[in-house]
């Protein structure tokens, strides 16, 4: 190698390590208005802004980023629309569009990774929340689940209703609409279908099935199922464990009451995939 091909090469190397790298993109498949943004058009949104969570979900501690009103990216979507969030390991949000649009109270934001300046890994061992992270603004105010905070984003689409979607998810429809197995599949679907699909129904990849071959309901009793969705790890402790616990301010006794009713319900209503 010559001298002049070394002082390109160091040149090159340079302009490499001075030039951050812009790989990650967010795909919206919001029908005609569908769009693909990738981090370096979004860190130069005209309304990105520095916001500070209290008690990140993810992280446990007070975290800080650049972010963009959600509501400002879901072009075309109405209040009544229904939005999945889909991360890139297999976990799928469902979501109502109302609370994402909402402008006051709990608000949606997309925080997106400046490759500049990474976020830290969200526990020893794990990947950062990145590149793109959903996350609220005073979440107690919409009661907010865990659920409700997608990292490692990876699309939003905009779809049919779960109960359209996925049939074998429905309680016997001859049950009264204010009966508590109803209130419990609501509950279900917020706090549980992100990562769990039921008789085999759901877009989740990420946990296992709660109806098939066996409803937890059949082999733990109501009081220790009660517990595990309150504190996973009082129960069984693993290291790589990953279902956050449910406290009383996101999941009220009575809603648990509901949540659990309904999963007992469903193990009398198994559909084989």
């Amino acid at each position: 190698m010559d001298g002049d091909q070394l002082k390109t090469l160091i040149v090159f190397g340079a302009l490499l390590l001075s030039t951050p790298l812009y790989a990650a993109q967010l795909n919206l498949e919001l029908g005609e208005d569908s769009r693909t943004w990738q981090t370096e058009e979004l860190l130069k949104h005209p309304q990105i802004q520095t916001i500070t969570i209290a008690n990140d979900v993810s992280y446990k501690r007070d975290m800080t980023y650049r972010a963009v009103p959600l509501a400002a990216l879901l072009t075309g979507i109405k209040s009544d629309d229904h939005l999945q969030a889909v991360a890139s390991d297999g976990f799928a949000a469902e979501l109502a569009a109302a609370p994402l649009l909402a402008s006051a109270g709990s608000r949606a934001w997309l925080a997106i990774e400046d490759p500049a300046n990474p976020w830290p890994p969200r526990s020893e061992g794990t990947h950062s929340a990145g590149p793109f992270y959903l996350v609220w603004t005073d979440p107690r105010a919409g009661n907010i689940s865990p659920e409700q905070w997608p990292f490692e984003l990876a699309s939003i689409k905009r779809l049919a209703p779960v109960a359209q979607r996925f049939p074998a998810l429905l309680p016997d429809p001859a049950l009264k609409a204010d009966d508590p197995v109803n209130k419990g599949f609501a509950l279900f679907q917020k706090n549980c279908l992100a990562c769990h699909r039921l008789n085999g129904a759901g877009d989740a990849q990420f946990g296992p099935d709660l109806n098939i071959p066996y409803n937890p309901t059949e082999y733990i009793g109501a009081d220790f199922l009660k517990r595990y969705i309150r504190d996973p790890q009082s129960l069984r402790q693993w290291p790589q464990a990953r279902m956050p616990g449910f406290t009383t301010e996101v999941l009220p006794d009575e809603d648990l009451e509901s949540l659990v009713g309904y999963l007992k319900h469903m193990a009398g209503r198994k559909v084989k995939p």
